[in-house]
């Protein structure tokens, strides 16, 4: 459904694009310096491909993604958006050319003759009945000699980019949401079946302390403490599964499917790729499509402000019109009875108030905002790029400590538990180290569920292959 309208949309895009010429792309200066290389981290060369998701070898995840590309409502008003975006394109290059139109006229009327008696009639009025029939052409046109409309066209062009960049930047969102609640999903599953099976080793344990106490080995106090620790097991589990239904249902949604939580979801969270090809820091500003619809944004400011200076300039139009007017409507096609007008105008703008200039000076201020807005822009995209970086080497090294404290936790665990049976330690040591094996190897389900997002995450700073549209966006050339 989506991939038609989207297909649509580059369609109207193309033909918007293709007939007319939109302002150049000018990157603006940024007032600092950007270094040759990321600084938080080492990436390979190269650029991320357009399906980056693929990169994570989960045949389920691919098919999810492309499916809230296909169907995502949001997306879907995007498109609409961009497609409304186009039309205005077209209306602003519409001023350039000559209007034409055509217009029949046809009229009968009664005129009375007030004043005028006929002898030996003086009760009645003279009257007489008028038939009239004409048929025209006219023509008008504003002669663009200042070449203001066709400022008003390219910051309508320059418009439609950035509506296309931003449709590309909510794909790629859209895109990113759906990974991140794919491997929530996934946490979530292996959450609950680490907590299913945290409530079975809790319950055998309890039955081995019941099996003690029962025998007057050991006190009450070890049997209630058993039984709390399997009720808070239980309350744990019951949260888990709170949260796996939750992430199923809000998968569904970006799916575009009604949420009842019942599509296949995967048991087990995938593997983090190796490497990321990155590129270099400076071709961010091309590769972001945030920083392509900002700089958009900076090439149609300035082009109003084009509009609005050269409204300060005389306006030349000129119209022209012929046809036929007749009395009767058989000869509405006979050139004897043929007329026709030129008309030239200029209208040249004296004093008004202030107004035109206090216009000029809004479209300047205006395009010193969307120049600030871009540069904080590109400072943003930079920054989300260098920590996403250093947050990879910080969660790696988080994993593996981790990994290290479950095989501990678990060491601790059998340790204590074989020193509870020959009574050289108490109940609470194996309570202590039950619920520290079970958080250990928690924490590290939730770990691995971070690098992965991380690593979502930086796809996305590094532009998510948004390149592969760079034909589309840039295409600022007239046939």
């Amino acid at each position: 459904m989506f991939t038609i309208r989207l297909l649509s949309v580059v369609v109207a895009v193309g033909v918007v694009a293709g007939c007319a010429t939109a302002p150049p792309v000018e990157v603006p200066e940024l007032a600092m310096a950007v270094p040759e290389g990321w600084t938080g981290n080492e990436l390979e060369d190269g650029n991320v491909s357009i399906d980056w998701w693929r990169d994570f070898s989960d045949d389920g995840l691919s098919s999810a993604v492309e499916t809230a590309i296909d169907q995502n409502y949001d997306l879907q008003a995007a498109a609409a958006r961009l497609e409304q975006v186009a039309f205005d394109a077209r209306i602003a290059g519409g001023a350039l050319m000559p209007s034409l139109q055509a217009s029949y006229n046809g009229i009968r009327r009664k005129q009375n003759f007030v004043g005028f008696p006929i002898p030996g009639a003086e009760d009645r009025v003279l009257s007489t009945v008028f038939t009239n029939q004409s048929s025209s052409f006219d023509i008008s046109w504003e002669v663009d000699l200042w070449r203001k409309l066709r400022a008003g066209e390219q910051a309508a062009l320059a418009e439609l980019q950035r509506s296309a960049a931003e449709l590309r930047g909510a794909q790629l969102s859209i895109a990113g949401q759906t990974a991140k609640a794919w491997f929530a999903i996934a946490e979530a599953q292996q959450q609950v079946s680490l907590s299913e099976a945290t409530v079975a080793n809790f319950l055998e344990s309890s039955e081995r302390v019941r099996d003690r106490f029962e025998a007057g080995i050991r006190p009450a106090l070890d049997l209630r403490l058993a039984l709390l620790n399997v009720s808070n097991a239980e309350a744990q589990l019951d949260q888990r599964r709170q949260q796996l239904d939750a992430s199923r249902r809000q998968l569904d949604v970006l799916l575009g499917r009604y949420a009842d939580g019942t599509l296949p979801t995967p048991e087990n969270l995938p593997a983090t790729p190796s490497n990321v090809p990155g590129g270099l820091p400076a071709d961010l500003v091309s590769r972001r499509p945030d920083l392509v619809a900002a700089e958009r944004a900076v090439a149609a400011s300035e082009a109003r402000l084009q509009v609005a200076r050269r409204e300060l300039l005389p306006t030349i139009s000129l119209t022209a019109n012929t046809g036929t007017s007749t009395n009767a409507l058989k000869s509405l096609l006979n050139g004897d009875f043929s007329v026709w007008g030129l008309v030239g105008n200029v209208v040249a703008p004296l004093w008004q108030g202030g107004r035109l200039r206090a216009q000029v000076s809004r479209a300047e201020a205006l395009v010193a905002e969307i120049l600030a807005t871009y540069v904080n822009t590109a400072l943003l995209a930079y920054s989300e790029v260098e920590t996403a970086l250093a947050a990879e080497q910080f969660l790696n090294d988080r994993a593996e400590h981790l990994t290290n404290s479950v095989t501990q936790a678990r060491a601790a665990e059998r340790l204590a538990d074989e020193r509870y049976n020959t009574g050289l330690d108490t109940y609470i040591t194996v309570l202590d180290s039950q619920r520290s094996a079970f958080q250990a190897e928690s924490d590290l389900i939730a770990a691995r569920r971070l690098r992965l997002d991380n690593r979502v995450d930086l796809y996305l700073a590094l532009g998510g292959g948004f390149e592969q549209l760079d034909s589309l966006l840039d295409r600022n050339t007239a046939n």
